[in-house]
């Protein structure tokens, strides 16, 4: 890309709706990915990732300077002000072009070099396999099998290259059916359970007002006879039926339930991607009033009309899933079969399948429903320039429905919240390959595994980030059931305010319990530590008294004769009072006041007349796991801090990175500081845990780790 841009503009103000009498001035700084802005004075730095950018607005020239205004995907609004005005509009230029690339092959993606320490490139591309996702569910058996004829795409060039259909379905049947649906979008096995009822999956018929296909009603015969424990299967459109109605004029439509025997038809009413594009608009214009009282933000929450269809699509999704468990197979569709459809689809088997509410199962839930069978990613989430009106917030709302269901049963789900925002941050951030393209053929024709990192390989490796810990995969062990009562039905705010300064701090539940977990986890460990300690000095103390006992024999002079010598086996009149010595010598020690079995005294005859300058470990040479001194031994022991900082009150890591409470904040096992995730890389196993497993330590901590480079490329926010 051979742009001109500036690297650095000075004085410029960064306007905070919470606290707009004073702004933030610094620098702003144009890198090959990030816009960031560095308040000196403050310590403060604000980095946006440009593909994050959403719309760049210029306002009227004030007497501060030239505003911008940027909006970025993950809904963050920031509000700059540039003293020059030819500055302004170089800025504003910049940033549209290189937030909308014209060709797919600028995405940051097919330029993004991984750190040595990160997974190979090949990492995350081989997680998911479409036959495997099948075999878990009994697929291929008697009644469905696997479909060849979509090798190479020729069926339906968005569809997987792998479909199942109906065992008896064949090619005519299945070419007459592909000829009848929207692009090519026949219906198709999406999700069987165990009691033989299937969802399945198409696009819209070409049917128009009278036309009917004889081998599509084969096909949907064959789906519904595929299960053999019920007489009649559902068809749902997910389309309002007006709009199913007005499709019916340009030759679309729906089905006529007179030429579909035994198909009972169900409208349920989720609005078009049109719809939805302009409901997240007034949501976020709610969101960024500059003084929201509670009448304003609650009538702009209605108007908008966001939650009405998250809730549509919920009940939806929930009639499919009640439908399939009481043993009758639905088939689910909605224009094109790739926005509406996916929706209901991937949350019906939600609801019903324990195994996609884990953290892997999610992933192939979105590889299946989404990403093989031909989610429009590239277009509906904006990736390069293209016409605005195909952009619209369909997968948003898969994790909003998913987050509600999350907040309503958290002991359900094996992922928290984070996930779910990791998820959405880097569909938009298109540095992983896994969402470009809007096909499976895309993705191949790209060669997306060869040229690109996979986003599953990157989240395999943070793990821990994204592990709830109220998970218990007994508690739904089954069909999990949701309440969709409308006032059950909440606002994100964890999504859609996130960025939100000058508020009362906001921390999850689900960061203080793993740091507890994780804190108890630390003195558990040294607990153990200790107790082996104390049981290694009894051990040698009781060996020591044994020895003392074997040659407890003196000499007794009492006869005054010294040629005379009687050996006196007991020795009660000859013990030495410590108490009387140590009151009596004020140069005495107490370890020199203590009897000569004491741990720490030397055995030695002329030890008693002077005081040692170095008085080693009797146990150094039994033991060589203890150290040498007692101050190796104190050095040891604290080595694990016993007190960590809370989670709550912590704003910026050690680095002078900003930590708000979306920031995935760690402790530092060996101080027991709050760090970020850059400076917490180092790890190594700490003396004083009775564990060999390597503990998370900070850069002061870890001697040998690198002091904390610049903020790597996967940190988008």
């Amino acid at each position: 890309m051979d742009i001109n841009i500036t690297p650095k503009l000075e004085n410029v103000q960064l306007l905070d709706k919470y606290n707009l009498r004073n702004p933030s001035k610094g620098t702003l700084y144009f890198a090959t990915t990030h816009l960031i802005f560095v308040d000196h004075e403050m310590r403060k730095e604000t980095w946006i990732l440009l593909m994050h950018i959403s719309t760049v607005e210029r306002l009227p020239i004030t007497t501060a300077g030239s505003p911008l205004l940027v909006r970025t995907k993950t809904f963050q609004s920031v509000f700059f002000v540039i003293p020059r005005e030819r500055d302004c509009h170089e800025m504003h230029q910049t940033l549209l072009r290189l937030s909308q690339p014209v060709h797919i092959d600028e995405l940051y993606c097919f330029h993004y070099k991984s750190t040595p320490d990160d997974l190979p490139k090949s990492a995350g591309w081989n997680f998911f396999d479409i036959q495997t996702e099948y075999q878990r569910m009994n697929v291929p058996n008697d009644q469905w099998v696997l479909c060849t004829a979509n090798k190479d795409y020729e069926l339906c060039d968005t569809y997987p290259s792998e479909v199942y259909v109906p065992a008896r379905a064949s090619t005519a049947v299945l070419l007459g059916s592909a000829s009848f649906r929207s692009r090519g979008r026949l219906p198709v096995l999406a999700y069987l359970h165990h009691n033989k009822a299937a969802i399945a999956r198409c696009s819209q018929p070409l049917s128009g007002f009278s036309a009917r296909c004889m081998e599509d009603e084969q096909m949907l015969d064959l789906i519904r006879r595929a299960n053999p424990n019920c007489g009649y299967m559902y068809v749902v459109d997910t389309r309002p039926r007006i709009n199913a109605m007005v499709n019916r004029a340009a030759g679309k439509g729906y089905e006529n339930e007179a030429f579909y025997e035994n198909i009972k038809f169900q409208f349920s009413g989720i609005g078009n991607i049109h719809v939805m594009r302009k409901s997240l608009q007034k949501l976020v214009e709610t969101c960024e009033q500059n003084t929201p009282t509670m009448s304003s933000f609650l009538s702009g929450l209605e108007s908008s009309g966001w939650l009405k269809h998250i809730k549509s699509i919920l009940d939806t999704s929930w009639w499919i899933a009640c439908a399939i468990e009481s043993g009758v197979s639905v088939c689910v569709h909605c224009s094109d079969g790739w926005d509406r459809t996916a929706q209901v689809c991937s949350l019906a088997a939600l609801f019903l399948e324990p195994h996609y509410r884990t953290i892997n199962g999610y992933q192939a839930l979105i590889e299946k429903d989404w990403l093989s069978f031909g989610h429009k990613f590239t277009a509906r989430c904006g990736h390069i320039a293209c016409d605005g009106r195909e952009r619209s917030p369909v997968f948003t709302q898969l994790l909003d429905c998913t987050w509600q269901l999350l907040r309503q049963r958290p002991e359900a789900f094996q992922f928290n919240e984070r996930f779910l925002l990791t998820l959405h941050d880097h569909v938009h951030a298109c540095q992983y390959g896994t969402f470009i393209g809007n096909c499976e053929k895309d993705r191949r024709d790209l060669r997306l595994s060869e040229r690109t990192f996979s986003l599953w390989g990157y989240m395999a490796s943070h793990l821990n980030e994204y592990k709830n810990p109220l998970y218990n995969p007994k508690a739904h062990p089954d069909t999990l059931r949701p309440d969709l009562t409308a006032q059950s039905i909440r606002f994100w705010r964890g999504m859609y305010c996130r960025h939100e300064s000058g508020v009362h701090p906001r921390e999850p539940l689900g960061d203080l319990l793993p740091a507890s977990v994780e804190h108890c986890s630390a003195l558990d460990h040294h607990i153990n530590y200790l107790a082996k300690r104390i049981n290694t000095f009894k051990n040698l103390l009781s060996r020591r008294k044994d020895d003392n006992n074997k040659d407890n024999a003196i000499v007794n002079y009492r006869n005054g004769n010294v040629n005379s010598v009687a050996i006196e086996a007991k020795t009660e009149e000859l013990q030495i009072d410590n108490k009387f010595i140590y009151e009596s010598g004020g140069s005495l020690s107490e370890m020199e006041s203590a009897n000569h079995d004491h741990p720490l005294k030397e055995t030695s005859a002329n030890s008693q007349s002077t005081k040692p300058k170095k008085i080693p470990l009797i146990t150094e040479k039994l033991d060589a796991s203890l150290p040498a001194s007692l101050a190796l031994l104190e050095k040891e022991v604290n080595t694990v801090a016993l007190d960590w900082k809370s989670v709550k009150n912590v704003t910026e890591c050690s680095c002078s990175t900003p930590l708000d409470h979306y920031s995935r904040k760690h402790h530092c096992w060996g101080c027991g500081r709050c760090v970020c995730t850059r400076c917490v890389r180092g790890r190594s196993p700490l003396p004083a845990l009775a564990s060999a497993r390597p503990a998370p330590l900070c850069a002061a901590c870890s001697p040998t780790s690198p002091p904390p480079a610049p903020p790597p490329h996967t940190n988008i926010n």
